[in-house]
């Protein structure tokens, strides 16, 4: 049977896809940041501040942490939480996602698949009095739906100061129309979907790292990577002991911060058109005139943070007694919200770690030296592209063999499938880089 808006396969999506692509024309033009309609740079700190000042600024922040780093940058500084959500609903019994086809200005390719609802709470509030934003009553009290995740989610600890959103799944039996740009897609498909570079946004990665695998877990004997994937996820629980294991590592770094004024940041520079590091490193802040016929304002100006180069998601995975077991990292960034997050293994743009330069970061050679017959997913993925311009990480999933050390350095910790879903469910544990590849092992689960 078929419904409206459900695309069942594909090559329907991508006809859908591409469609969407040709109705509605979009331009993004790099312009000086003293140029950005809207935007000015205030005369006493030097930050870039909204003149609503609404939506966010881009200050300096001073940081330092226990073992002697210490450092400052630009920083955007952004206290609203946002809502990014999804609907989900069954169709003969299989639960399908409503996904939009959305622009974002930094987007490497302009449009890319995204949850149901993405906005922060500027917009759906209508600061800058545009449309509503579609879907959203599903995503607010009192909810249209039953909640299947929810959760304070932070945001790229090392761009944004304690930035948060609030990342629902919310399942409905009603009747819901099917808008433009909008489509229902099974779990199934979307795992297709993110083996592509750049068509999956970041802020879907993210939200639906809390849903459960679409396909039926393999069986417990199946000597296959799918087969340590489902006993990894059925495996008994110690999260208690992850959770203290992790307790004491935060409770033993101390972070420091404070916000500067922008001009006072060392180590940077502003020149005629943007804002750069001395030393050409890490990430510059650039503006954009934007249009856009199908958001909710069609033409807008903002200030974006580019990186210098593309970054690297690694997850490392090993096999212990046919149990598949993920490393993670504790990290703190800059803007990390509560001291210490749980990453990826590998968490870095490469260039940063020249030959001869700083000391690499563990593991940065293993997973860039892996066998191909031991990576189990590799692309190319955008990060959030209404804040950074051009913004791309290679994601990848490693499988080690058994010559990879059991035990790791310290900041590193082993655990199931099992044990990283309970996490993900709650505030503050696991980083948006780690929610992000989550969701890419997750796709793995389809035969």
């Amino acid at each position: 049977m078929s419904y409206d808006g459900v695309v069942t396969s594909s090559e329907q999506f991508h006809r859908w896809f591409a469609e969407r692509g040709r109705a509605t024309d979009y331009r993004v033009k790099e312009v000086p940041l003293d140029r950005l309609t809207g935007w000015h740079t205030d005369p006493d700190t030097g930050n870039l501040v909204h003149h609503t000042g609404r939506f966010y600024t881009v200050e300096g922040v001073q940081v330092s942490v226990r073992d002697g780093a210490s450092w400052s940058q630009p920083i955007i500084v952004q206290p609203e939480i946002g809502i990014l959500g999804v609907l989900v609903k069954e169709f003969d019994g299989v639960p399908h996602l409503l996904m939009q086809a959305k622009m974002e200005p930094g987007n490497i390719n302009t449009l890319q698949l995204s949850p149901t609802v993405q906005a922060t709470y500027s917009n759906y509030t209508r600061v800058h009095q545009g449309n509503p934003v579609p879907y959203l009553e599903h995503f607010t009290d009192p909810r249209r739906g039953r909640p299947l995740a929810d959760a304070l989610q932070s945001e790229q600890g090392s761009w944004f100061l304690g930035k948060r959103n609030r990342n629902l799944i919310v399942e409905t039996t009603e009747d819901v129309p099917v808008r433009d740009g909008f489509c229902w897609i099974s779990r199934a498909l979307l795992d297709e979907l993110l083996a592509i570079d750049n068509l999956v946004n970041m802020d879907a990665r993210c939200v639906l790292a809390a849903l459960p695998p679409a396909a039926a877990f393999a069986a417990p004997g199946e000597d296959s990577f799918a087969g340590a994937l489902a006993r990894s996820a059925t495996a008994p629980a110690h999260t208690a002991t992850l959770l203290s294991r992790f307790t004491a590592l935060k409770s033993r770094r101390q972070l420091t911060r404070r916000r500067i004024p922008l001009r006072e940041v060392a180590g940077w520079h502003r020149t005629a058109d943007r804002i750069v590091h001395d030393g050409g490193r890490y990430f510059s802040v650039l503006g954009v005139d934007v249009e856009a016929g199908d958001r909710e304002v069609p033409s807008w100006s903002q200030p974006l943070l580019a990186p210098a180069s593309r970054g690297l998601i690694a997850l490392v995975t090993r096999r212990v007694d046919g149990v598949l077991k993920v490393l993670l990292q504790a990290r703190t960034e800059a803007g990390t919200f509560d001291t210490m997050e749980l990453g990826p293994t590998v968490q870095c743009a490469p260039a940063n770690y020249p030959a001869g330069g700083p000391p690499r970061p563990a593991f940065l050679d293993e997973v860039l030296g892996a066998p191909a017959g031991h990576i189990r997913f590799d692309a190319v993925h955008s990060e959030e592209g209404g804040r950074f311009h051009h913004a791309e990480n290679r994601y990848l999933v490693v499988e080690a063999d058994d010559g990879f050390p059991v035990d790791v350095p310290e900041g590193y910790l082993w655990a199931t499938l099992g044990e990283v879903a309970e996490l993900v469910r709650h505030a503050h544990y696991l980083n948006v880089e780690a929610r992000s590849v989550l969701t890419c092992l997750h796709s793995l689960w389809t035969p």
